[in-house]
């Protein structure tokens, strides 16, 4: 029989979490087997449906380069950014908006959920800058890497967003934007999250990717971080003990900490429903930032 004081037990968290946003942003890594995109679109079409309002931000970096093969031509990433020519902005434009944005919306739909796909240029909803020519430190050498058509965010119009979850609905941003003159610009996924949650004052920011969380040593799993600062996050991604992949989500979650969002958690999204675990248990998963480092009561 169905142990029935599992649902009493997320009741507190329901209610303290009603009506509140949280800024939910996954990689493309979680999104390649269709079962796992489902469960992960069921989690957040019942986070919806118990009140918590929700903002989806999707990347899409495995489909991307996988396209990019196909047509010949292999993507460059540095220090985790992707760097973006012509060829490589087609790939983002078809895989990010034309594939996994509607596949997305789709597997909320099959659950009940209301989404709405969007990209940051719908609504002016994100201002962007092309990123200029920018210094590099690899293996103690430093190099000038042109990212192509890769910005760098000015500012964040929530606006668009508001309206749609004050409606109801669930927005599924894809991480294009544009400058002033509508040149489509790439912009890191993590980056739009973290804008997107200060712009809107979110509640969290998760970030779900394919690791538990972060690790003091990321050769030892010994030393998984159940929490951090954004000055404990600065000597990380200074001292490179972050990694490059992680370094991006790890930006994010200070960034967004310090301009006001009570909390940013990196949680393992390959855990089946590690959403919910996170949201509605007291221990909770992954790595949360919080400005003091405290854990704070749910």
């Amino acid at each position: 029989m169905f142990d029935v004081s599992i649902l009493l037990q997320a009741l507190p968290y329901i209610r303290q979490f009603r009506d509140k946003l949280f800024v939910v942003k996954f990689g493309g890594e979680l999104l390649q087997d269709p079962e796992h995109l489902d469960a992960i679109a069921g989690d957040l079409t019942l986070v919806s449906m118990v009140g918590i309002r929700l903002v989806v931000v999707h990347g899409g970096g495995p489909q991307a380069n996988e396209l990019s093969e196909r047509m010949g031509f292999q993507p460059e990433l540095v220090h985790g950014r992707r760097v973006t020519n012509e060829a490589a902005l087609e790939v983002a434009k078809m895989v990010f908006n034309g594939k996994i944005n509607t596949e997305v919306v789709s597997a909320l739909y099959k659950h009940g959920g209301r989404g709405v796909g969007l990209s940051g240029i719908d609504g002016g909803l994100v201002r962007a800058h092309k990123r200029p020519i920018t210094t590099v430190v690899e293996n103690g050498a430093k190099r000038e890497v042109d990212f192509g058509y890769v910005g760098d965010v000015d500012g964040v119009d929530p606006t668009l967003v508001t309206h749609l979850v004050q409606k109801g609905f669930i927005p599924v941003v894809s991480s294009l934007a544009a400058d002033e003159g509508g040149t489509i610009l790439n912009i890191n996924a993590d980056t739009i999250a973290s804008e997107l949650a200060a712009a809107v004052g979110a509640e969290k920011l998760i970030v779900m990717t394919n690791v538990p969380g972060v690790y003091r040593d990321i050769k030892d799993k010994a030393t998984l971080l159940s929490t951090l600062t954004p000055p404990q996050i600065r000597r990380m991604i200074e001292t490179g003990a972050a990694g490059d992949g992680m370094g991006p989500k790890l930006e994010a979650c200070m960034r967004a900490v310090e301009a006001g969002v009570h909390e940013a958690h990196i949680i393992n999204g390959v855990t089946r429903h590690s959403l919910l675990l996170e949201i509605f248990t007291k221990e909770g998963v992954g790595t949360m930032v919080t400005a003091d480092g405290h854990e704070a009561a749910k």
